[in-house]
């Protein structure tokens, strides 16, 4: 039998639950019904995703974040981004979902009727939606968020939190002092939850560190630590307050917190532990051999734990600083590069690691290896801008040390191959070539074994011993210490050039010196194998001929002259200085260089308190009588004024006559420092002044003739390249052209052309031009000067006539004043004009052609 159904009875109730759901999801009805309705769909739908969206975007956020362990870590993982900040949309796709499900849920489940929230899940969806927009870093749209939660909803459970998220908030916007003290009114006037009072504490902790108070800071981090429910925040916090204490130079209390981080154990994350632990080792030097052992078994430990792999990069470097504070460099050197191969993208351990290595490498005069890695140095280093200025100084320094020595080794070794007699020379190049044939052998059975082991890589490259050990593989420009010899081999080679077509032109930049080209000891030279084990390939390619090993040997001396004055005045290598200058002397160099030499190595044994001070001394006070180092030994108070011992010092006295437009004075004794100093570090500065004078006395033409002398002369010092710069806009002032006749408006000036000698006629002119600024207070401003034009002529001239109309009422009555009558012939023309005149020195054109006012 079937059972019976009324299907009226199910009608009706159908209608009746339809009805009642209908009345249920209106929003603007306040009744139990609805208010439950809402507040469960929007709790268990909407905000439940938008909560899970959020947590996936902290977990993201987290992930991404790297902590810089060498600067004081914040207290929360987050990296402001400026441009982010300023702009209107989320980027983040999990906080963008996070905030649309919350905005969703106002929407759709909001329940406002007469100005009061009836559905209790909106101060949720209100802090959730500003909590998306501050991880965003969207930070004033998130501040409307929580203030909207502070001014609806007194009465919510999450009040607390939307006060400590608003003044998170405030402090991202650098309103620290708002945000302390609303929150001191806050944690001291309310009773919270533990883990509400530790991100209060945690907030006002970092708002004391941005405003430099870590005492303050510390004790809040304290606090936080203390109360906080989260072990990984617990851990961050303890090693922050350790980081605050080694700022403050308090290292007992420092360990004292990372012993804490260290006791969390596996309860926080492995990198605070790893780095607290290194800390407090740098904090705390063994006392003796047995405690040195102790550690370094420990570090052996911590090396071969394989939890520990992420953090083999610095546990090297310490362990490489440890060998290093014992002397022991080569072990400090090994662990160096085994840092830069565990490299985990830590850009400031890498430069440390690089700079360090740069350092040893230096301290062995290893110049070429100490510049590559200064160059490696350059290329980690991103926003330290004081460090990257020190990194390049010293490199400009050892590019000028690598290229010297290079001279050196290269043209002595060949000025001594030609000195040989011809079977000697023969001898030498069969060994060379005996050398060569085996490592080509050892080499081919290396390739052999690889290749039947299967491993055998024809692009690899043997020999490369300093680029294997760096981080980045084998070819040539994935690795930053052989990239760092390219780069430095070239700027020696080439000098400074900017990428383009056709670079090698003379046009492009700065071009070889003379004497690199001249050596060619840069040359690759193509080979065959036959010929690489012929001696005949290597004897016809050795110069034989007077004049190039007379310039060989030029070049060698003026090297190592240089040499010894940079060792000296650049590096404080005194020994090293006083070798190189030994080695000039004992080689007959040009007479020319034997002055300024013994006077530097006189210099030299007195500062390393040499007995052969002496002796030098008086072979220049003998042999070079009546030089300027002779009278400085002699009596040093002979020395011209201002001059004496320093070469700033005689540059600053000549710059201030350069400034009184002594201009012929300035060019005869720059020439004749020039002339006794050739070779010192300030000579193209001596050099540009030089230029820059008589660019003042004959014109535009004279001093770009200068410029391009210095420019060839000094292409990779700084001097040398202002050169060029000036050169360059030279082109502008080559086109300048005179005003005309119709250039009516601007400031004029009126001058009286004299010659030098007549100095009281000057003086007398002077005076009556200030004469007639008082009889008539409207030229009260004027001012006059004495301009020299060139060696023959000064202008006087009167400046501050504001138009045409002044210059000619002003001229007029200086050429007819009954009580003061000038008869000195005079012009007037336009400022512009005017500067056109004193660069080109054509004040003869100038008037011929008519321009000045009558």
């Amino acid at each position: 039998m079937k059972p019976f159904v009324n299907i009226s009875c199910l009608v009706r109730l159908t209608v009746v639950a339809s009805l009642v759901f209908a009345a249920g999801c209106s929003t603007k009805k306040d009744a139990f019904l609805n208010r439950n309705f809402h507040a469960l769909t929007a709790r268990n739908n909407i905000l439940y995703n938008g909560k899970n969206a959020l947590e996936e975007g902290r977990e993201g956020l987290i992930e991404t974040y790297t902590d810089n362990f060498w600067e004081v870590l914040p207290v929360e993982r987050m990296e402001v981004v400026e441009e982010k900040a300023l702009s209107g949309g989320a980027k983040n796709p999990s906080f963008e979902r996070a905030e649309e499900k919350a905005a969703k849920a106002i929407q759709k489940h909001g329940m406002n009727i007469r100005g009061r929230e009836r559905n209790p899940q909106m101060d949720e969806a209100y802090l959730l939606l500003g909590i998306g927009r501050y991880y965003d870093q969207r930070f004033i749209p998130a501040m409307e968020a929580f203030n909207y939660v502070l001014d609806k909803y007194p009465d919510s459970d999450k009040y607390h939190q939307a006060r400590i998220w608003r003044e998170k908030t405030n402090i991202r916007l650098e309103s620290e002092e708002l945000a302390l003290e609303n929150l001191k009114d806050f944690v001291y006037g309310t009773e919270l939850k533990d883990q509400e009072y530790a991100d209060a504490s945690a907030a006002m902790a970092q708002a004391y560190m941005n405003l430099q108070y870590p005492d303050s800071a510390i004790r809040k981090l304290k606090i936080a630590a203390a109360v906080t429910r989260i072990n990984e925040e617990r851990g961050r916090y303890y090693y922050i307050i350790g980081q605050l204490y080694d700022r403050m130079d308090h290292k007992d209390s420092a360990n004292a917190a990372y012993d804490k981080v260290v006791a969390l154990k596996r309860k926080t994350s492995r990198s605070y532990r790893i780095n607290a632990q290194l800390q407090q080792m740098r904090n705390t030097q063994p006392a003796d051999s047995l405690e040195r052992e102790e550690r370094l078994e420990f570090l052996a430990e911590m090396e071969k734990n394989r939890e520990n792999r992420p953090f083999l990069d610095k546990i090297y470097h310490y362990i490489a600083g440890f060998h290093q504070e014992a002397d022991s460099i080569g072990l400090a050197e090994t662990y160096l590069n085994k840092s830069l191969s565990a490299s985990q993208g830590d850009w400031r351990l890498k430069a440390m690691c690089y700079e360090e290595l740069a350092e040893i490498n230096f301290d062995r005069n290893e110049y070429k290896n100490a510049g590559a890695y200064y160059d490696s140095t350059l290329t980690q280093l991103k926003d330290d801008r004081r460090k990257i200025r020190a990194i390049r100084k010293k490199l400009d320094n050892l590019e000028d040390v690598i290229r010297y020595e290079d001279i050196v080794h290269v043209n002595d070794s060949i000025l001594r191959l030609a000195a040989l007699p011809e079977a000697e020379r023969v001898a030498y190049f069969e060994a060379y070539i005996e050398e060569i044939r085996a490592e080509d052998e050892r080499l081919k059975a290396a390739e052999e074994r690889a290749e039947a082991q299967g491993n055998y890589d024809p692009f690899a490259s043997p020999g490369n011993a300093v680029g294997q050990q760096a981080e980045g593989g084998k070819f040539y420009f994935y690795n930053p210490i052989t990239l760092g010899h390219g780069k430095t081999s070239f700027r020696r080679i080439w000098g400074e050039r900017e990428l383009g077509d056709n670079w090698r032109l003379s046009d492009k930049g700065t071009m070889p010196r003379q004497d690199d080209v001249a050596r060619g000891a840069q040359e690759q030279v193509a080979m065959t194998p036959d010929e690489r084990y012929d001696v005949n390939f290597y004897l016809d390619r050795l110069p034989l001929d007077a004049e190039i090993l007379d310039s060989l040997k030029v070049d060698r001396d003026f090297a190592n002259y240089q040499l010894g004055l940079i060792y000296k005045e650049k590096f404080g290598e005194y020994p090293l200085a006083i070798t190189k200058l030994e080695t000039l002397l004992d080689s007959d160099p040009e007479e020319k260089l034997v002055l300024p030499a013994k006077y530097h190595l006189f210099r030299l044994y007195e500062t390393v308190g040499s007995e052969k001070m002496a002796s030098v001394k008086a072979d220049i006070i003998k042999n070079h009588p009546g030089s300027r180092y002779a009278e400085i030994l002699e009596n040093p108070e002979a020395v011209l004024a201002g001059e004496a011992d320093d070469p700033e010092v005689y540059f600053a006295t000549l710059y201030r006559r350069f400034e009184a437009q002594q201009y012929e004075a300035v060019v005869r004794e720059s020439e004749r420092y020039i002339k006794q100093h050739n070779g010192e570090e300030i000579i193209p500065k001596m050099e540009m002044l030089r230029a820059t004078s008589l660019g003042r006395l004959y014109g535009l033409d004279r001093f770009k003739k200068e410029l391009n002398t210095i420019a060839l002369n000094y292409p990779n010092d700084e001097v040398g390249r202002e050169a060029q710069k000036r050169l360059d806009e030279t082109v502008a002032l080559e086109k300048a052209m005179f005003a005309g006749e119709q250039a009516e408006k601007g400031r004029w000036k009126l001058i009286f052309p004299m010659r030098k000698q007549a100095e009281v006629k000057m003086r007398e002119l002077v005076e009556n031009m200030e004469f007639f600024a008082l009889k008539y207070p409207y030229y009260k401003t004027i001012e006059v000067s004495r301009d020299v034009y060139d060696e023959d002529t000064v202008f006087v001239v009167v400046h501050g006539l504001k138009n045409d109309n002044d210059a000619k009422a002003f001229r007029e009555l200086v050429n007819h004043d009954e009580e003061c009558k000038i008869d000195v012939e005079n012009f007037l023309i336009l400022s512009p004009d005017y500067r056109t005149v004193q660069v080109h020195k054509n004040v003869e054109a100038f008037r011929s052609k008519g321009v000045q006012k009558p």
